[in-house]
């Protein structure tokens, strides 16, 4: 298998392009019709990594329902997308389902039930990992899956010792604070969050000072989102500054989870289908990774839901059309 994909899946039901949020008593008809699409980190990577010619039998998705409407839903959608899927059918929880409102300009309002995540059995992905011995390993939406979360440093080791790239989203944690996630650290080559979550976990509101304070408990190459003003990453001593694509924004959903499928993506193309170490690559492969990686995140947010406008021909034309514009502008700090 090339990659892994392991981590929260939800039914997500989107109200976009909204005028306002409505107060109480208040209706508020929606420009657009409200939609039902497959969210989640694992569910969205490996949808997006499909649809960035990543060939049927490449990527695996691996997460848990509930036995209801929505628990069929994500599974036909992804066996739609040719995604080896390993669900874990929970009856003691309905799937995870995430009511999202969109006022036209603004950011996101997410309104989640945790669901059948939070059962997820440490025991199932390692049966999964060791089974298809990944090359990359990405495990998304670490945070509410329970005693799958407690056991993720166990996991990600042994995926270390399977020679897989190990790569971890996280979310805000679940009755837990972010500490549940800093063990994690050490087994881990790329770490991904938003600025948000990069000043919550290590208290530093500077990106660049959370960088380092994150490679400093152990991971390899730290990435931190920052919205409409682009991408910061650390590797080592070496600080990169990337600026953002210029698109229409209409739904930003899904668009840390495309960015880290077009980092993946990348990740594969430059090692040439086998076996990646982060600390190796050079600094022209790392650029060109998170180029990827910030078209494909930029492309998906020009329509409504997480994966509907990644293709591989959304990310190309962006690629084409403004990939020198935002490298120009690329900074990089040595430390």
């Amino acid at each position: 298998m090339l990659v892994t994909c392991v981590g929260i899946l939800v039914a997500d039901i989107i109200a976009a392009d909204l005028p306002k949020i409505s107060s109480p008593g208040e209706l508020i008809f929606t420009g657009r019709n409200i939609e039902l699409h497959v969210g989640g980190h694992a569910a969205n990577v490996s949808i997006d990594l499909r649809k960035l010619k990543l060939e049927e039998g490449e990527v695996s998705c691996t997460g848990a329902i509930g036995e209801d409407i929505f628990g069929r839903h994500i599974e036909n959608i992804l066996e739609k997308h040719g995604i080896v899927t390993h669900l874990q059918r929970v009856k003691s929880a309905g799937t995870s389902k995430d009511i999202i409102l969109v006022v036209k300009g603004q950011d996101r309002r997410y309104h989640v039930d945790v669901g059948a995540n939070w059962l997820l059995s440490p025991d199932h992905v390692s049966s999964v990992l060791n089974g298809e011995k990944p090359i990359i390993f990405y495990v998304g939406g670490a945070g509410f899956l329970g005693e799958f979360d407690e056991k993720l440093p166990e996991i990600l080791r042994k995926a270390k010792e399977l020679q897989c790239l190990t790569f971890v989203d996280p979310v805000t944690p679940y009755k837990h604070g972010w500490d549940i996630i800093i063990p994690a650290l050490r087994w881990t080559d790329i770490f991904h969050c938003n600025n948000l979550e990069a000043a919550e976990i290590t208290g530093e509101k500077d990106p660049g000072r959370a960088a380092e304070i994150l490679l400093n408990k152990g991971a390899k190459l730290v990435i931190i989102s920052l919205g409409e003003s682009g991408i910061l990453a650390m590797r080592g001593k070496t600080l990169f500054r990337m600026p953002a694509f210029e698109v229409p924004v209409i739904d930003p959903t899904g668009a840390g989870d495309a960015f880290c499928a077009g980092v993946i993506h990348g990740l594969i193309r430059a090692s040439g289908y086998s076996h990646i170490e982060v600390t190796k690559l050079s600094e022209e492969e790392l650029v060109n990774i998170l180029l990827e990686g910030e078209a494909t995140g930029a492309a998906c947010v020009t329509m409504v839901g997480t994966t509907t406008a990644v293709t591989r021909e959304n990310v190309d034309n962006l690629l084409k059309k403004q990939g020198s514009k935002v490298l120009n502008r690329l900074h990089l700090e040595k430390l």
